[in-house]
């Protein structure tokens, strides 16, 4: 059985890959798993660059086949913001409430149908002795006025998907996964993952 390491700490992105690899026949590790662990510093310009950053420098350091990730929200109105800072849009405390009620703030007066957005997620692929291949996937939607529902993590209270007629974190684990950004860039990556082993 294969271990692939996945390249974070935020065990609410962890629990989405056990759910999404969970019919592949891998063992799935964490930084948690770890005693010692490295800090990546993400100084990419877009998703991409940081995943693969993110992707090789653990591969290296573990000598592991590691899946990273960087993901974040781009609403229209903001150009794109917060973009690849998501993560820490309210400042390096990276509160997910403080993020969000930036955001809020940030979009107060603007009409809901001009309040689009898109979860993006890129997905880097390390294997130890091959080359990195990058997998993108992507969930469009509208910025709520307000946080609804208690599930999920992040932007999901405010992230509403018109086609459910729900915010993300409204939706039980197994809706969101159907349609997230991760489970989009994974399903492109599972059609390629034993040809890339």
């Amino acid at each position: 059985m294969k271990t692939v390491l996945i390249g974070t700490a935020n065990l609410g992105k962890v629990n989405d890959f056990k759910q999404l690899l969970k019919d592949e026949g891998v063992i799935v590790k964490s930084l948690h798993d770890f005693s010692e662990v490295i800090d990546v510093e993400e100084t990419g310009e877009t998703f991409e660059e940081n995943a693969i950053l993110k992707a090789e420098t653990l591969s290296r350091h573990y000598n592991q086949i590691v899946i990273a990730d960087d993901s974040g929200l781009e609403v229209e109105a903001l150009n794109g913001r917060p973009g690849v800072y998501s993560a820490r849009y309210a400042g390096e405390n990276k509160s997910d409430e403080a993020n969000l009620k930036k955001v809020l703030a940030e979009l107060e007066g603007i009409p809901f149908t001009e309040r689009k957005a898109a979860f993006i997620c890129v997905l880097a692929v390390a294997i130890p002795g091959k080359l990195t291949t990058v997998f993108e996937g992507k969930c469009t939607g509208y910025i709520t006025e307000k946080p609804k529902g208690e599930n999920g993590f992040g932007y999901d209270p405010i992230f509403f998907v018109p086609e459910k007629n729900k915010t993300m974190a409204e939706m039980s684990t197994e809706e969101k996964n159907e349609r997230s950004h991760r489970r989009r860039a994974l399903d492109k990556l599972k059609r390629e993952w034993n040809h890339l082993l």
